[in-house]
């Protein structure tokens, strides 16, 4: 008989994240900090308004790119929230999640031998989604003492002539990392000057904090033209289970994507669409109180590392402390797996998010503070115990 698999497939190794969250929920009177998913509930009124649409009986596929009214909601908002402008019926897409949005712009925009790059650590679908779609993967390692953003020398330097696509992965699963305004600016430059297309995963947009709005790659000169911004529903709106996200970007790719989506799913969940619709009418409140809920969360985490000597520079976006491990001389998932054993308490090690996230864990505080105050109580035994050890 032969080999009924795709060797492709094979070797792409499962995520990390997810094999050690499996581990974790095996083992009774565990804390786990490692889902990357917000603790609150839908809000109220997005969750009544797709319980309404069943009782209205809208069970039925909308268009391939999604209700008309959900893409004209989603224009109104990036043009209000990001100063960016897109016409909802040519440059608008609305997908399963942001995660089916990055796999069909690779799958749209990449031919076998184009080059993607992937600064790490990242989300762990980018790189085997550009794998599947036959592209070649260039890894570009960000470094602690950049805080983790890109930096133009080393765009730069792993530029080539087959060179497409760059993926900017901000604000950053796993470190917590953003790019500001003066940031991407000098990377835009280099995209323009360079002919590279942005895919610009900005799912974590409304959960940046202090006085860090988000800024989106897209909005700086040359820029819209050659870049898809990706961003959904799961993370400021507390609707992972609903599975819904959205791209937006020039309109030849656009149809190209939506041409994928149209064979591969037919269109996003119905229910699912009209929620998302009330989400982004009368949701800006709920985004607000979550953002402060956790950035409390964050100033918490912050001083607990500080309190018990564990390096950590501070992020500013998405719900991701990502504290430095090596002073142990661990691989971040000996770490992880001793500090499971000793102390009940799951983290992810930083090698989940490539090589690059070797001697870091990320530690998610999409949790309430008493789940975290105990975690970080469990964690400053656990350091201190390694530490007598030495």
């Amino acid at each position: 008989m032969r080999n009924p698999l795709s060797q492709t497939i094979v070797n792409i190794k499962p995520s990390g994240i997810r094999r050690f969250f499996d581990i974790a929920a095996e083992r009774k009177d565990t804390i786990s900090l490692g889902v990357g998913e917000p603790d609150f509930d839908t809000p109220w009124h997005v969750r009544d308004e797709g319980i309404y649409s069943l009782e209205k009986g809208r069970t039925f596929y909308t268009s391939n790119a999604g209700l008309k009214e959900l893409r004209e909601e989603i224009c109104r908002y990036l043009s209000r929230r990001m100063g960016l402008s897109y016409d909802p019926v040519s440059e608008t897409l609305v997908t399963v999640g942001g995660s089916e949005a990055i796999d069909i712009a690779l799958r749209a925009m990449t031919d076998p031998g184009d080059e993607v790059l992937i600064p790490q650590p990242s989300y762990v679908s980018y790189e085997p989604c550009a794998i599947l779609a036959g592209a070649k993967p260039v890894i570009i390692e960000l470094k602690n003492e950049n805080e983790f953003r890109l930096m133009p020398e080393q765009l730069l330097e792993a530029v080539t002539d087959k060179t497409k696509i760059l993926i900017m992965p901000y604000p950053n699963n796993p470190t917590g990392a953003i790019m500001g305004k003066e940031d991407l600016e000098k990377i835009a430059k280099i995209c323009v000057e360079k002919d590279l297309f942005v895919i610009s995963d900005e799912i974590y947009a409304e959960l940046t904090f202090g006085e860090n709005r988000h800024v989106s790659i897209a909005s700086f000169p040359g820029m819209r033209e050659r870049t898809i911004v990706i961003n959904g529903f799961s993370k400021a709106y507390a609707m992972t289970g609903w599975r819904l996200g959205y791209a937006c970007g020039p309109q030849e790719i656009l149809k190209q994507m939506t041409k994928i989506h149209q064979f591969a799913i037919m269109c996003a969940p119905t229910t699912s669409q009209y929620a998302a619709v009330e989400a982004l009418k009368n949701g800006d409140g709920d985004v607000e109180m979550m953002r402060e809920s956790y950035n409390q969360r964050r100033n918490f985490l912050m001083e607990a590392f500080q309190e018990m000597g564990l390096s950590c520079f501070e992020p500013f976006g998405a719900f991701y402390v990502f504290p430095c491990i090596k002073e142990f001389g661990m691989t971040s998932e000996a770490f992880a797996f001793a500090l499971l054993d000793a102390k009940k308490l799951a983290v992810v090690p930083g090698s989940a998010f490539g090589e690059s996230g070797e001697g870091f864990v990320r530690i998610s505080y999409a949790y309430s503070l008493k789940k975290l105050k105990t975690a970080m109580a469990r964690l400053a035994e656990f350091v201190q115990e390694l530490r007598d050890q030495k």
